[in-house]
């Protein structure tokens, strides 16, 4: 049966990404492998990672949500799965401190129609996304050896499959299940201090919805709960200002990062 094209209105999709009950905080995990695609050389695969995602929407008028979460994703040894603290940069030599990912806010507002793909008894909701902006870092000298391009470029593909019966269910506030496929073309990563050299990170990685934090992989639920326990729940209202992202996260805590701190920093929870 060849996949057939609709619009379906933005509920649908609060139903898949989030919840329709401004009370619910609910998660996403995901899990894959990050490789360098440098020119002239063989892929290498430089980390596994394991992430998670905790968010809610806010309904501000009929049909139109405010959608507000917080992120975590910590890269792992590739060979024993654990959290990397220090890693060796491979074309470099030099031992360089983790800077793991820790976005709070992720923010957006969800309205209007959106295009899926209906096929047998599933939806699925596809995103090819090409974000460009400038790079914060570039106008900095100080980090020209850790991100000097003017430009922040990358490309994000998802892919997220839930039941299409769920998205019609009434009784729903949020889909059941939830399957989800995100690749990535990026930059390299401030912390790996590759300043201008060629190559880029290919991420692959699947996930799914989970009914809540004791649900989350065990890795994850540790580090909630000793070191950042503000990620056990989504923001209550839709913050001021712009979202957090690995380069303004960099920038921050550059003088930790330098003084090789543990990432990521503490958080109490609000």
């Amino acid at each position: 049966m060849v996949a057939q094209t609709q619009e379906l209105d933005a509920l649908h999709w609060v139903k898949t990404r989030s919840s329709l009950d401004p009370t619910e905080s609910t998660f996403l995990i995901w899990t894959g492998k990050i490789y360098a695609f440098v020119p002239g050389e063989k892929r290498k695969l430089l980390f596994k990672i394991l992430g998670m995602s905790v968010s809610r929407c806010l309904s501000t008028e009929e049909g139109s949500w405010d959608f507000t979460s917080r992120e975590l994703t910590y890269y792992l040894d590739p060979e024993t799965d654990e959290i990397l603290r220090k890693w060796e940069n491979p074309w470099t030599g030099e031992k360089l401190t983790v800077i793991h990912v820790a976005n709070d806010p992720v923010q957006g507002h969800f309205r209007g129609k959106f295009p899926v793909q209906v096929e047998e008894e599933n939806t699925t909701f596809v995103f090819d996304i090409f974000p460009t902006y400038p790079n914060v870092l570039a106008e900095d000298p100080q980090f020209a050896e850790y991100s000097p391009s003017k430009i922040y470029q990358a490309a994000e593909l998802f892919k997220i499959s839930v039941p299409t019966a769920d998205l019609w269910d009434s009784t729903l506030t949020s889909v059941s299940q939830l399957k989800l496929s995100w690749d990535r073309i990026g930059q390299w990563l401030p912390w790996m201090k590759m300043s201008d050299r060629p190559g880029h990170l290919i991420y692959s990685t699947t996930g799914k919805k989970v009914a809540g934090l004791t649900d989350l992989p065990p890795l994850i639920q540790q580090e909630i709960n000793t070191r950042v326990p503000l990620y056990k729940s989504a923001p209550t209202s839709f913050q001021e200002g712009e979202d957090m992202t690995s380069w303004l996260y960099f920038q921050k805590h550059f003088d930790a990062y330098l003084a090789g701190e543990i990432f990521p920093i503490v958080t109490a929870q609000k």
